[in-house]
C-alpha cells in the first residue's frame, strides 16, 4: 500500500509540475498570462468541470465510464430554469434541489441499466447521451431559457461572495473537499477503490457491488445536475441545443490528466483537481496565445492521449518496479 501511495504523489506531482511549466512558458511568450486577473478568469472556468469531475472520477475509479454527463448537465439545468421561468418568486434552493434531483434520477438510470442487464457502462450511457438530449428538447419544447428569466441572485454567485471569491468557485472547491473525504474515509469510498481494483475478487470480501456501482451512477448524475444550475449561473441562459454539449469529453480529459486510470481502482481527489485546473489554464491561454478555439479539441485529444500511454507505461512498468522496490 506504501508504494502505491508514493505512486500516486509521484503523479500528482509530475501534474503540478506540468501545470506549472505550462504557465511559465505561457508566461514568457504573453506576461499577460501571469496576472492576477487571469488566475481569476481561470477560477471562473473550472467550477464546472470539477463539480461534474469530481463524478466522473467516481465512476473510473469504479472501472466504469458515463458518458451521458453533458445531457444530464443540460437537463438538469433546462429543469432549474423553467422553475426559475414559471415561478420567479421561488427561493433558489428550490431550483438547486430540482437540479441535483434531476440529475440523480438520470445517473440511477443509468446505474441500474449498467447492473440490471450487466451491460457495458459506455454502451449505456452513449445510448443515454442522446437519450435525455431528447428529453431535454420535449421538456424545454425547444425553447431556450433566456438571461431575463434567470433570478439575479443565481447571476451574482458567479461574480462575487463575502470573501471576494465567486460562490461557484467556492461551491467547486467544497464538492472537491467532500469528495475526498468521502473517498478517503468512508467505508464505501474504500469499496468504491476495491471494485475498480478488482471487480471479481470484491464479492468474495463482502462488498455489494450492485448498490455500490448504482450509488456512484446517482452521485455522479447528481453533480453533474449541480453543475448544470452553475452553468445558468456563469452564462445567464440556457440554450438546449449547445448547453453541456461535448462537456463529457472535457471532463473525461481533466480526469485522466489528473491520474484516473481508465481501467479503474487508482485516482484522487487532488490529481483531479490539478488536472481540472491545467484544462482551466489551457482554455484561457488558447486565446490569449492567439490560438483559435478549434484547437482546443484537438489539443484535449492529445492530451488524453498522451495520459493515457503514460497510465498504460505506469501500471505495465512503473507499477512492478515500484513494487519491487517496496518489497526489497
Amino acid at each position: 500500500m506504501s508504494s502505491i501511495a508514493r505512486l500516486l504523489r509521484a503523479r500528482e506531482a509530475g501534474i503540478l509540475v506540468m501545470l506549472v511549466l505550462f504557465a511559465l512558458v505561457v508566461g514568457l511568450i504573453q506576461p499577460r498570462f501571469l496576472t492576477a486577473e487571469t488566475l481569476r478568469i481561470v477560477l471562473l472556468a473550472v467550477p464546472l468541470i470539477m463539480v461534474a469531475a469530481m463524478g466522473q472520477m467516481m465512476v473510473l475509479v469504479a472501472r466504469h465510464v458515463d458518458l451521458s454527463i453533458g445531457s444530464i448537465l443540460g437537463f438538469s439545468a433546462i429543469a432549474a430554469g423553467m422553475i426559475f421561468r414559471d415561478h420567479p418568486d421561488w427561493p433558489l434552493f428550490i431550483g438547486f434541489g430540482v437540479a441535483l434531483l434531476s440529475g440523480a434520477l438520470l445517473g440511477l438510470f443509468n446505474g441500474l441499466v449498467v447492473t440490471l442487464f450487466k451491460l457495458p457502462s459506455i454502451i449505456v450511457t452513449l445510448g443515454t447521451l442522446s437519450l435525455y438530449r431528447g428529453l431535454l428538447f420535449i421538456l424545454s419544447g425547444s425553447k431556450q431559457i433566456d438571461p431575463n428569466d434567470i433570478p439575479e441572485p443565481l447571476i451574482k454567485m458567479a461574480q462575487t461572495s463575502p470573501i471576494d471569491i465567486p460562490w461557484i468557485v467556492i461551491i467547486a472547491f467544497g464538492v472537491a473537499l467532500a469528495t475526498h473525504v468521502f473517498l478517503t474515509y468512508s467505508q464505501i469510498g474504500r469499496q468504491i477503490y476495491a471494485i475498480g481494483s478488482n471487480p471479481a475478487a470484491a464479492p468474495l470480501r463482502g462488498i455489494r457491488v450492485m448498490p455500490v456501482t448504482i450509488l456512484v451512477f446517482t452521485l455522479s448524475g447528481a453533480l453533474a445536475g449541480l453543475a448544470g444550475i452553475i452553468y445558468a449561473a456563469r452564462f445567464g441562459y440556457v440554450n438546449p441545443g449547445i448547453t453541456g454539449v461535448g462537456f463529457e469529453f472535457t471532463v473525461i480529459a481533466a480526469v485522466v490528466i489528473g491520474g484516473v486510470s481508465i481501467n479503474g481502482g487508482v485516482g484522487s481527489v487532488a490529481g483531479t483537481v490539478l488536472g481540472v485546473l491545467f484544462l482551466g489554464a489551457v482554455q484561457v491561454a488558447l486565446p490569449i496565445l492567439g490560438v483559435s478555439g478549434f484547437w482546443q479539441n484537438a489539443i484535449y485529444g492529445g492530451i488524453i492521449l498522451i495520459a493515457l500511454v503514460i497510465d498504460r507505461t505506469v501500471r505495465q512498468g512503473g507499477l512492478r518496479g515500484l513494487l519491487a522496490r517496496g518489497g526489497a
